[in-house]
């Protein structure tokens, strides 16, 4: 059986290089004199390149803000299947090693580039009314992954039956937002503090007799 998927040409490899550099250049840009301040004559320079070639990738800066956030959004969801889905797994033991699987996939997600949650978590929504809709949006959508999680493991008995699956998706998913904020100061303990979000979930803070 021969693959479906074509071969990506030399100059189409080229063509993804330069989108990834353009990228690379807006975020240091931005980091340097921020998203308003920065133009597309700083990006451009930066790479020695002319505004016509960022125009052939781009339509404007928030585009590329568009694009990075298109691009977190393929590779959350991406992590969040096989084994990883909300229905791979039957009972709690299995549960909790899946949380622990996503919890690193989403850190690697995050880590590679902190410069990522950066943008979106503090740059992004200050840009207009449209893109701080769009990270509200990711949000939310981010919850009702969780909900999934929640509801199945109610369904199959796992988890409580008085849980209130909404209210604590987000709840979790704020614990998880407060890490990685604090993961751009200190990244060393990011391990650290995914396994103390999880201790939290399944065992509470409360003394046991």
């Amino acid at each position: 059986m021969t693959s479906s998927a074509e071969p990506v040409s030399r100059a189409e490899r080229k063509k993804q290089e330069l989108r990834r550099e353009i990228i690379d250049a807006a975020f240091d840009c931005f980091a340097e004199r921020g998203y308003h301040a920065t133009g597309i004559a700083d990006v451009a320079a930066r790479l020695g390149i002319g505004h016509g070639t960022f125009y052939r990738y781009f339509q404007n800066k928030r585009d590329i803000v568009d694009h990075v956030v298109d691009d977190l959004v393929a590779r959350i969801t991406g992590a969040l299947t096989a084994e990883n889905a909300p229905d791979a797994v039957s009972t709690l033991s299995e549960y909790r090693e899946q949380s622990a699987r996503i919890g690193e996939a989403l850190a690697r997600i995050f880590g590679e580039d902190p410069r990522v949650p950066r943008l979106l978590l503090f740059e992004a929504p200050g840009i207009d009314r449209a893109m701080a809709e769009r990270i509200l949006d990711l949000f939310d959508l981010a919850a009702a992954l969780t909900a999934a999680y929640l509801s199945h493991g109610v369904e199959l008995g796992y988890l409580r039956a008085d849980l209130d699956v909404d209210n604590t998706a987000r709840a979790i998913n704020g614990m998880i937002l407060g890490t990685a904020i604090s993961s751009l100061r200190t990244p060393e303990a990011q391990a650290a503090q995914s396994e103390a979000l999880r201790r939290v979930m399944y065992d509470g803070i409360a003394a046991r007799d």
